[in-house]
This record gives C-alpha cells, sequence and structure tokens, in this order.
C-alpha cells in the first residue's frame, strides 16, 4: 500500500491492501460498503486511506464510528502509531479530538450528540468535545453487522442529511442489500469492496457429546474449565473464552483458578466493558508467558489479542428483545455469523483450535436480529428528533415494528420531550445531552431544587454503570449493620451514600465494585458540571423530610414509577399497568428487629426477563425507594369510587374508596355531585334507602320489559305505545338516564321529584298480568323456587336453582306452558332437560 502523504511509516502489508486503488477510485463519487473478515485491517488502514488528498490536493478529515469504548481507545492508539496524522478519540468522560485531529474515533453516543448539536446550530467551540459531524468529510461506520440502534439510527440520518461520504464496513453482512441503500440522490449506488481477512487453518471441535445439544448455561463454569485444560496442554499461545457476561466471567474466573498450581506462568484475566484503560491495554499487549482471558463479545469483532492461538465458546450472550411489550435482556443464543467471528480470533497468528461447547448439530439463527427490531425505540426516537428528523420517516436498512414507535411516541409526550407534531420540545434537547437513559434525565430535570437534582443525578449515575455498585450482605450481622449506616432501608440512599463516600469496612465490596463506583462518580461529576449543580454532601441524606420531597417529586414527574403490594401476592407490586417482583438485590424486603415491611415503594430500575410462558414478561425491581400510603397519596394517585359499603350513614357525604393498582389506600366521607352522586344516588335507591320499594318494583318492570323485548313484541303494530327502548334494559342504567332527564344532581335534588317519577313504563299496563303469567321471572313450586331465562331465538327456557327443600328438579306439567319451547333445569353445575 503506498503511504500516506503525511506518514513517515513503512506499514505491514495486511489483506485489506489489495483494495486500495480500487477504494481510492470509487470513494471520490460512490458510498463504500467493505466487507472483509476479522483480521483483514479494515478498521486501521481505511480511515489512513480516506485522509488522503484528493485530485485537487485537499486533505480530508476522517470519523470513525466504533461500536465500543473500548475499540475506540485501541484503535486510536494503534493508528497514531501507525502515522504522523492527528489521530484522537471521543468517549463517555474523555476526548482528545479538537479542530486539528484528521482522524477521530468516537462512539456512536458521541456521535449522535454532535450531530444534534449541528442540526441545533450549536457553534462547535460550544461542544465539550470541540468537534462536530461538519467538520469531518468521510465519516466510516465500524463493524455495522452488529446492528446497533445507534449506528443503524446514525446511518438513517447521515443518508438523509447527504453531506459525507459515507463507508460502512463489516465482517458478515448482506453487501448488496446495504450498497442498494446508499445509493445517492443521483441514483449512485454504494461501491461493494471485499477482501478475505488474514487467517490460518483453526481446527473446529464440539465439546458436548450429543450432536443435538444447545449451548447451555448450567455447569458453563465447569464446561469451560475441561475445554481450558484440553487446550493448555496443546497449545503455547494466548485462549481466549467468549461468555455471555461479567457474572460468568466472575464464576469461570473463580473455578478455573485451581489451574494456576499446575501451570505456574499461567495468567487469568477478564475482559468487558467494565475494565480500566490499564488492565485493557495490559490485555491488548504482547506478553511472554501464557493467558486465558474470559471475554464477552468485546473481543468478537472490534479488539484483535496478540498471541491467541485458541478460542473456547460458550455460544452464548445477553442480548435485548421486545417481549409483551417491554426491553427484556436474556440470555440468548449466538448466531452462526458469530460463531465463526469467534472462530476467526484462533487463526489470526498461526494455525489454531475452537472448542464450541455446544453439539456440531445444534440449530442456530443465521444472523443475530438488529437492536431497533428487539428494543424500545425511546431513545432513539428523541435522537432523531434532536437532529431534526421524525423517527418513524428516516429511511432505516429494516422497517421499524409500528407497535414500538407508537409505544416510544406516547413515553416521550409523557415526558413532554417532543411535541404533538413529533418535534423536539426545549425540554426533550436539555433531556438529549445527558449520558444517561432518558427516564433519568426526565427525572433530573423534573426536580424541585438543586439537592434533589443531586441526589437523582447520583442515583442515575450509580443506575447507569454496567453493573451493581454494591455487594447486600450474606449474614444477619452485616444487615444489621447495613441497616445502621443507611436506615431507611432504601435501595436508592444506599447507592447515593456509597457514591458520596467511603464504604464502611463491614461492607465487602469486589473491585468490580470499587471499579463500577469510581466509574459512577465520575459519570455523576459529569452530570453536574453539564448542569452547572453545586456538589453534594452525605449528611444530606440524613434529612426525612428531602427524602419525601425527592420521592414525591419523582411520583409526579412519572406516577408509573409508584407500585404498592398485592395484598394476596406481598412479594408482587402493582402501578395499575404492570407487575414487578421483589428482586434478591434489593433490600424492599429485609426486615431488621422486627421492622414492618413497607407497602409501597417507588421503583427507579428494574430488570426484565423472560417469564415461563412464551409471552410472560417477569419485571425484577433491583433498585425499590420505600414509601409510605401517605405518599401515594400526598401524590394524588388512584382513582375515587364509591365505598362498597353498604353502611352510608348520611347520603349528602357519602363514602369513598380510593383506589390504587387494585388496592384501597384511602376511605373517607366527602361530599359528591355530578356522575359520582348520581352513581351513590342510583345505589342508595337500589339498596333500598331511597324510596323505599322502589326497586324491588323496577327490578320486575324491567325483567318482563327485557323478556317482551327478547320475543319481539315491542314490534307489533297492534300492541300501542311502549317504553323509548329497543335493547335490553339494567336497572342501574335505567335509573342514571331518567336521574338525569329529571334534572338530579345531588342528594338535594331528591326532594324534588316523587318515587312516581322513576317508575318504569315498559310492557303495556293491559297486557301486562297475562304476560307475567305466561313469561314469569320467577317460578314458585312446592318446596322449590326456580329462577326463569328465556333464549327466545332460541325456543329455550333456562330454570335455574333458586331455593327451597325440594331435591328433585319440576315437572313438564307443574311449568308455564311454553308451548314449543325447550326447557332446562339448572342446580350447581348439573343440567337437565325438564321433559
Amino acid at each position: 500500500m503506498p503511504n500516506s502523504s503525511d506518514s513517515a511509516f513503512s506499514l505491514p502489508t495486511l489483506p485489506i491492501d489489495k483494495l486500495y486503488k480500487e477504494f481510492k477510485l470509487a470513494i471520490e463519487h460512490h458510498h463504500m460498503v467493505v466487507e472483509s473478515d476479522t483480521g483483514s485491517g479494515k478498521s486501521t488502514r481505511l480511515p489512513l486511506w480516506c485522509t488522503e488528498a484528493n485530485t485537487e490536493g485537499k486533505a480530508k478529515r476522517v470519523l470513525v464510528i466504533e461500536p465500543r469504548r473500548v475499540a475506540c481507545l485501541a484503535l486510536a492508539d494503534f493508528v497514531a502509531k501507525q502515522t504522523l496524522l492527528q489521530v484522537g478519540y471521543a468517549i463517555r468522560f474523555d476526548s482528545t479530538v479538537n479542530e486539528q485531529t484528521d482522524i477521530a474515533f468516537v462512539t456512536p453516543g458521541i456521535a449522535l450528540r454532535w450531530l444534534s448539536a449541528n442540526a441545533e446550530g450549536t457553534d462547535n467551540n460550544e461542544l465539550g468535545d470541540k468537534a462536530g459531524l461538519v467538520c469531518f468529510d468521510t465519516i466510516i461506520i465500524d463493524e455495522f453487522h452488529e446492528r446497533r440502534w445507534d449506528t443503524d439510527l446514525l446511518l438513517a440520518l447521515l443518508k438523509s442529511a447527504d453531506k459525507h461520504r459515507l463507508v460502512i464496513t463489516s465482517a458478515t453482512i448482506d453487501g448488496e442489500r446495504l450498497a442498494n441503500y446508499l445509493t445517492d440522490k443521483y441514483g449512485n449506488k454504494a461501491a461493494r469492496l471485499q477482501a478475505e481477512g488474514r487467517r490460518f487453518h483453526v481446527e473446529l471441535r464440539y465439546q458436548s457429546a450429543e450432536s443435538h445439544h444447545l449451548a447451555d448455561v448450567r455447569d458453563i463454569d465447569k464446561n469451560v474449565k475441561y475445554a481450558v485444560e484440553t487446550l493448555l496442554a496443546e497449545t503455547r499461545g494466548d485462549i481466549l473464552v467468549f461468555l455471555p457476561g461479567k457474572r460468568e466471567i466472575q464464576l469461570c474466573l473463580h473455578t478455573c483458578h485451581s489451574l494456576l498450581a499446575k501451570h505456574e506462568s499461567l495468567e487469568l484475566l477478564g475482559l468487558h466493558g467494565g475494565i480500566d484503560a490499564k488492565q485493557q491495554q495490559a490485555i491488548l499487549s504482547e506478553t511472554l508467558h501464557q493467558r486465558v482471558i474470559f471475554a464477552t463479545n468485546v473481543a468478537e469483532t472490534s479488539l484483535t489479542i496478540p498471541g491467541v492461538t485458541a478460542v473456547v465458546d460458550s455460544g452464548l450472550e445477553r442480548r435485548t428483545h421486545q417481549r409483551n411489550g417491554r426491553t427484556v435482556l436474556s440470555l440468548a443464543r449466538i448466531s452462526k455469523a458469530s460463531s465463526e467471528q469467534r472462530l476467526g480470533r484462533a487463526g489470526r497468528v498461526q494455525a489454531g483450535i475452537c472448542i464450541r461447547l455446544w453439539g456440531k448439530g445444534a440449530p442456530l439463527e443465521a444472523i443475530t436480529p438488529p437492536e431497533l427490531q428487539r428494543e424500545e425505540l425511546v431513545e432513539p426516537m428523541l435522537a432523531a428528533a434532536c437532529s431534526g428528523y421524525l423517527l418513524s420517516r428516516l429511511p432505516f436498512v429494516d422497517q421499524l415494528p409500528e407497535k414500538s414507535l407508537t409505544k416510544a411516541t406516547q413515553q416521550l409526550l409523557s415526558m413532554t420531550a417532543i411535541d404533538n407534531a413529533g418535534q423536539v420540545t426545549t425540554h426533550g434537547r436539555k433531556l438529549f445531552p445527558l449520558p444517561i437513559d432518558t427516564q433519568f434525565a426526565h427525572l433530573i430535570s423534573a426536580m424541585p431544587d438543586d439537592t434533589c437534582k443531586g441526589l437523582m443525578v447520583d442515583l442515575a449515575a450509580a443506575l447507569t454503570v454496567p453493573g451493581q455498585v454494591y455487594t447486600l450482605p450474606s449474614d444477619e450481622f452485616g444487615l444489621q449493620q447495613l441497616g445502621l449506616w443507611e436506615p431507611f432501608g432504601c435501595d436508592g440512599y444506599l447507592m447515593i451514600k456509597l457514591l458520596r463516600g467511603a464504604a464502611p469496612e463491614w461492607l465487602s465490596l469486589t473491585d468490580a465494585n470499587i471499579s463500577l463506583l469510581k466509574e459512577a462518580r465520575m459519570l455523576a461529576k459529569q452530570i453536574r458540571e453539564v448542569l452547572n449543580l453545586p456538589s453534594s454532601h452525605v449528611n444530606e441524606l440524613s434529612d426525612s423530610t428531602l427524602r419525601q420531597r425527592w420521592c414525591l417529586a419523582a411520583i409526579d414527574a412519572l406516577p408509573s414509577l409508584a407500585f404498592i403490594r398485592r395484598e394476596k401476592r406481598p412479594q408482587a407490586l402493582g402501578n395499575g399497568f404492570s407487575e414487578v417482583q421483589i428482586a434478591r438485590d434489593s433490600r424492599f424486603d429485609i426486615a431488621i428487629d422486627k421492622q414492618v415491611l413497607p407497602t409501597a415503594a417507588v421503583v427507579f430500575d428494574l430488570f426484565a426477563i423472560a417469564g415461563r410462558g412464551a409471552k410472560q414478561t417477569l419485571n425484577l425491581a433491583t433498585c425499590m425507594v420505600p414509601v409510605s400510603v401517605d405518599t401515594l397519596l400526598d401524590a394524588k394517585l388512584g382513582e375515587e369510587r364509591l365505598a362498597s359499603n353498604k353502611e352510608q350513614a348520611d347520603d349528602a357525604a357519602v363514602l369513598i374508596e380510593r383506589v390504587y393498582a387494585g388496592r384501597i389506600i384511602a376511605t373517607y366521607r366527602k361530599q359528591v355531585s355530578g356522575e359520582q352522586a348520581i352513581e351513590a344516588i342510583v345505589r342508595s335507591i337500589c339498596e333500598g334507602r331511597s324510596f323505599k320499594g322502589l326497586s324491588l318494583q323496577l327490578t320486575r318492570d324491567i325483567a318482563a320489559w327485557n323478556i317482551w323485548l327478547a320475543l319481539g313484541k315491542h314490534q307489533d303494530p297492534l300492541v300501542g305505545d311502549v317504553a323509548d327502548f329497543d335493547q335490553p334494559l339494567a336497572l342501574h342504567r335505567y335509573l342514571e338516564e331518567r336521574l338525569l332527564a329529571l334534572g338530579v344532581e345531588t342528594f338535594d335534588d331528591l326532594a324534588l321529584i316523587d318515587a312516581e317519577d322513576l317508575l318504569f313504563n315498559g310492557v303495556p299496563s293491559w297486557q301486562r298480568a297475562e304476560f307475567d303469567q305466561h313469561y314469569p321471572v320467577e317460578v314458585v313450586l312446592a318446596d322449590l323456587r326456580l329462577n326463569v331465562s328465556y333464549f327466545p331465538k332460541r325456543k329455550f327456557v333456562l330454570l335455574e336453582y333458586g331455593g327451597g327443600q325440594r331435591k328433585t328438579g319440576p315437572k313438564r306439567w307443574e311449568l308455564p306452558r311454553w308451548q314449543g319451547w325447550k326447557i332446562q333445569y339448572k342446580k350447581a353445575s348439573r343440567v337437565v332437560d325438564v321433559k
């Protein structure tokens, strides 16, 4: 490959280099889709090629979007060592990008914020990163096959804006479809280039005894240890173990620790997004001793770990998807494309070995579905709005689900982040730049004062980092000490207190907890600086009135955060729309010294997992802030209804129940009017407290009328005038309509009317006696009372047992004529024909 005019280095030859001339010719007039295997050099070569001066001698600036922070740092460092060009990176908390940067490696989140700032017309110098997308000529979206929502959104936004030359790179993707998608406004289809990676032969083995066995998390540590032991006897190179998450990494590190006794120079390491830069650099550097590296998907594509000659693939990953209207994180089996990517890591430097823990015949899906098809669209919709676009109208590679779009719109409207036209509001624009979930950004902005804002900033930071910032004590003494140290029994306050000060000695924090706390403090500090908030203090947390004010503000901002225990299932809490179970990590159900367990909580964080059924979702509440029922009342939650208690001492002030999520949270007397008054008056009449005897008469008259209607007699022109109803009636409905027609609005108005005003004139009076004789609603026989139901279309009468000592059913001769009707008698669950 010809050196860049700004490079003073002789670069080693890579497989991608054979595409140099073709790439340079095509990029002048076309967007590009570059497909190449892992290890081809696309992530490091293409940025250098794109900076080279064009035919007019003008050098170009290049922005490279990398899905992960770890990859941004590693690639920026690697490329900087190969050239004299200015190479920088921008990730959360840290940026070296400025106006002189030639090549910038950034995460998708940073790129989206730059893009929104350009759309708003913000001066680049006002940006914390001192750069914007308008400063770059070429934008490379690397590892596009991962199909993250932010990279898919960026591609759609950049395609719509049509201001940059776009280069999409991937190891596994449908290149032809993507090239067609990137056709520009002049009809020029994107150029598609393919290159093979530098890969040595990899011997593939399947560890499962049965060919059909799928990847399984059960005994994963034991299976990994067995595979690693096998490989240590066969290779001197490093061993890369792919696992679904940090939990499994810690488990395997612990189980494999015994291997160090047999292999003195062996080193066991964990690689995931939560490790610091120093640990990451150590893993990505060459060493003289053998290592076993337990990694998540971060090592699948973006990073090259030198010296790896063997791979152990668990076949698992943690993946989000939509389930029953909610984004659920669950364990999933990887796709064929991912398994090939992982296998390729074993053949980068020499012939290698790959051991897959599943069976050779196990079925795998071809590719991993895009995140936009699997997750909620709240953040993508707000990001698009901040860039001046409606998410529903952007041209995506794959169409977005309508249900997800509708739900995201409703959520953002409830936060007032967008208006009814889908345009971003001033409030929404304030939410978006904060490097946290949109919901937390909304909660922070809704706080009534700086002190409450500080509480929410710290809690949001603690919940945003990828993991738990503390580990609950498992012994009674530790829990007792925790109860004394943080007396509210509050998950949220515990996190905030840990964030603001040193953890007590008796609260054992792992290295992972300490690392996460450090990251959370950095994030909280960054948000405070953006919002110009003063620093907060631990002693604020002893103020119970502050805690009450904070919880009320959170409920006012998002009422759906308030949950109350189910009466019959105390481990479950509801909010009227959804239900949560108390997670094991929560203190909510831990009683100290016979303390009464709280009834309600503000749930700031929950973890959704797949349940047993095909569509069931189990929501585990992981951050619960206990609140009293009085707090729910102060927040004006719940709806009023008339109490079911019949003992209404004073009709003018009726007994009212306030109900929230199916539970009565208060009962009180109240002067009522309007609909509530009508409902109370109807109930008073039906229960015989007003116009005694009227309810029974109306019940009989309406029952007769409903039979009259069913028989079609109301359509007989010889009958004469009948009631103005042509549908079956219910007593409550009739009384409501009649009272409204009479102008009754309060109990006092009842004094202005008589019982006769409420009578129902249905079946003509001159036919009523004969009609009741032929079609009674009740039949009384010797020691047997029967309730009668009529089904005229089927010519069918159902007699139901209503009381009496008689053991046998009715006889046909005892009943009204009902000539031509089929008659059945029902007692309990037994139904017999009456003959």
